[in-house]
């Protein structure tokens, strides 16, 4: 009988934690269905569709789908070329450039690791009000461009250069901004998987043989912050194929200049918000985010920690 009893309590104290282990996941669970998986599955039901916006969906097949691969001359020839250099660039640049960074600020006092931390994240923050106030400044086309005025100053130029509208310089800018911007929260969280490592793993690898600093990154440092490091990848991923924005930012237009900083996004803001064909622009969001889900599985098996037995 006493068992009996014991055995409903327990039961009873069990569907009471679920109960409540279920409450706390419910705000993330709205948010999560509301804000990402609704807007998949619309976006994947909408890509098989012509929608125009104001008349009805009219199912269309895979027709979006291979106007994508063989009949957009845009995607293939600037689109598809542009987001892959600049993923590599700006997402394992971007990446490499914040670890690097973090592990410099690392080894100086707190009170200036403070200051430069400040420093290098708040174009993260401010990115787009600083593009377009400093960085067209900077890049314009006219004598008082910044970059022209001191060209000229020390006679490497006779003419001013249009920065912005020539398709040479275009995607070099891009990048370089991008770059400029990219220490962002996986650069945060990369410093203080740094600052959180025992010391005393360094001191133990220097007895067991290490001889310098690269040596201490590689053996020591890196592994002793994989969250962090696949944290700071899945951000560089996200930000590399969700930056479109600084291209129209300096272009100040959508397409950019004869398509040279052209991405995936824009293409995507091409289709929908100004020719409003949001089947076919479904579609492109369906080809990143496979293009994304691809990249974070490739940085998860590098980062995550597997079971040793």
């Amino acid at each position: 009988m006493a068992k009996t009893i014991a055995e409903r309590n327990h039961k009873k104290h069990a569907s009471g934690e679920g109960f409540k282990i279920f409450l706390l996941f419910l705000p993330y669970a709205l948010l999560f269905i509301t804000f990402i998986l609704l807007p998949i599955i619309i976006a994947m039901g909408l890509s098989f569709t012509y929608f125009d916006v104001i008349n009805t969906p009219k199912f269309a097949g895979l027709h979006n789908y291979i106007t994508l691969l063989t009949g957009d001359e845009v995607f293939m020839k600037y689109v598809l070329p542009n987001t892959v250099l600049y993923a590599i660039v700006v997402g394992i640049g971007g990446y490499i450039l914040s670890f690097l960074m973090a592990w410099l600020l690392a080894q100086v006092t707190p009170r200036i690791r403070t200051v430069y931390a400040l420093a290098m994240y708040t174009p993260s923050m401010v990115g787009q009000v600083l593009i377009t106030v400093i960085w067209k400044t900077i890049f314009s086309g006219d004598q008082t461009g910044l970059a022209n005025a001191y060209l000229q100053k020390f006679g490497i130029i006779d003419q001013p250069i249009q920065w912005l509208i020539s398709s040479d310089y275009f995607m070099p800018i891009m990048i370089f901004v991008s770059l400029w911007s990219s220490m962002g929260i996986g650069f945060l969280s990369m410093l203080s998987g740094i600052l959180n490592i025992d010391q005393e793993l360094y001191e133990a690898a220097y007895v067991d043989g290490i001889k310098n600093r690269a040596q201490e990154i590689i053996y020591i440092t890196v592994p002793s912050m994989k969250p962090q490091m696949l944290f700071g990848a899945v951000m560089a991923i996200v930000n590399a194929f969700n930056m479109g924005w600084i291209g129209v930012a300096l272009a100040g237009a959508n397409p950019t200049p004869d398509y040279s900083g052209q991405l995936i996004a824009n293409h995507i803001d091409d289709y929908a918000f100004l020719r409003y064909e949001m089947g076919y622009a479904a579609a492109i969001s369906v080809a990143l985010l496979a293009l994304v889900w691809i990249c974070s599985q490739v940085a998860n098996k590098l980062f995550t920690e597997k079971d040793e037995f």
